[in-house]
Formats: structure tokens, C-alpha cells, sequence
């Protein structure tokens, strides 16, 4: 798959990878109606559109996170429908088999996540969960009886706080996949902050990626 990324569009990483490992188990039938919340360059609706899903829907607030999924899209030769909007806000008229979510979740100082820049793709608020929460609330009711939600996130955020949210909205919810990878720069260079805040113990380089699978009852 030929996949390009410009400056400013969030380049798939260890938490692209992994959420797309759990995308592949997934049995995707022929009619499936797939919805990738937070596209990027498109990686994941690429995959789910080369799977055979009939019909893929991409979402994102940039405007060169659209572009670039189109393009994607066109030089791999798959159809995916790219819309620009703030995460559900384009689709709520209609119903997923299947909704992926790789928002932004790093913990970040900032009271509120930021409106424009590169830290638009991570910075999430104090907890992380700024984007997080309303995924867990306006997702669920997207889903088609039988559909599935998966989400990827760091264990900073607290994956029993997703978890939770996602029982209360009535899904059938848990951790399928955990990696542990090294911190990256933008968590090397807050991590005096995230001590003092007691999400990391004192000299810990390493964050838990973690993958949650929610299944709508049928």
C-alpha cells in the first residue's frame, strides 16, 4: 500500500499499527459499512477498503488529513469517502458495522486541547481523555445491532475509565491488545510534568498502548 504523509499530517506510529493488527482480526463482511474516526493519512480506512468492506468513511478535522487520505486513497485505488468534521459530527444520520478510533490522548498541561499546530494530533487534555470521552458517548449509538467499536489509546488514560464508559452506553467492552513502547518525544519532554501529576513512576521510559474492542449486542 503506497501510503503518503505531509508535514503536519499524523504519521502512523506504534498506535496506528497496533489498532490495525486488531482491524485485520476482525471478520469483515462483504456488506460492512466501515468508519475511521480521526483518519489522518488514511492507513486504517486504506486497510479496511483493501479488506473488502463495502463501503469506508473517513473523518477529520484537518484539512490536509482530508486531502491526504483522498490522495491516498486514488493512488491505491480504493474507494473510501473522505469527510472533513469534528469526529461524529458528519455521520450521525447513519450506522457502522465497524467504527476505529486512533484519537489524540497524550496527557498535555494545556487545559484544553489545541485548535491548530502539530500537538492538534496528541495533545488531549490534563487526563488525556478529552476526545477520548466523547468518543465513548457519541460512538455507540452509530454502531448496527452486532457492531463493533475499536479504540486505541495510551494505559495513562486509564483503559477502566473507557472501559466503563463503553458498558454504560450498553456495549460488551475489553482490552484485546497491550504493547509497551518507549516514549517518544513528546512524552520525554513532558515527563517531569506527568511525574508530578503521578501518571508515570519517577524515571519510567515506557507507555502501555492499549486496544478496546466494544461490541454492540444483537
Amino acid at each position: 500500500m503506497w501510503l503518503l504523509c505531509p508535514p503536519g499530517v499524523y504519521h502512523p506510529q506504534d498506535d496506528t499499527l497496533l489498532l490495525e493488527d486488531a482491524l485485520k482480526r476482525e471478520d469483515l463482511a462483504a456488506a460492512a459499512d466501515v468508519l475511521d474516526l480521526g483518519t489522518g493519512a488514511g492507513a486504517l480506512a486504506l486497510t479496511a477498503a483493501e479488506r473488502g468492506a463495502a463501503q469506508v468513511t473517513a473523518v477529520d478535522a484537518s484539512v490536509g488529513a482530508v486531502l491526504t487520505t483522498r490522495l491516498n486513497a486514488r493512488l491505491n485505488r480504493l474507494r473510501v469517502r473522505v469527510l472533513r468534521g469534528d469526529l461524529t459530527a458528519p455521520v450521525t444520520d447513519r450506522r457502522f458495522d465497524l467504527i476505529m478510533a486512533n484519537p489524540p490522548y497524550v496527557p498535555s498541561p494545556r487545559a484544553r486541547p489545541p485548535s491548530r499546530g502539530r500537538s492538534v494530533a496528541w495533545d488531549a487534555g490534563p487526563d488525556g481523555r478529552v476526545l477520548l470521552d466523547r468518543i465513548c458517548s457519541d460512538a455507540p449509538p452509530l454502531l448496527t445491532p452486532g457492531g463493533v467499536l475499536l479504540l486505541v489509546h495510551s494505559g495513562l488514560c486509564g483503559a477502566e475509565s473507557t472501559l466503563g464508559r463503553l458498558r454504560r452506553a450498553g456495549l460488551h467492552a475489553a482490552v484485546t491488545d497491550r504493547r509497551y513502547i518507549p516514549f517518544g518525544p513528546v512524552m520525554r519532554g513532558r515527563s517531569a510534568w506527568l511525574e508530578a501529576r503521578g501518571l508515570i513512576a519517577p524515571g519510567e521510559e515506557k507507555e502501555e498502548l492499549v486496544v478496546i474492542r466494544a461490541e454492540r449486542g444483537r
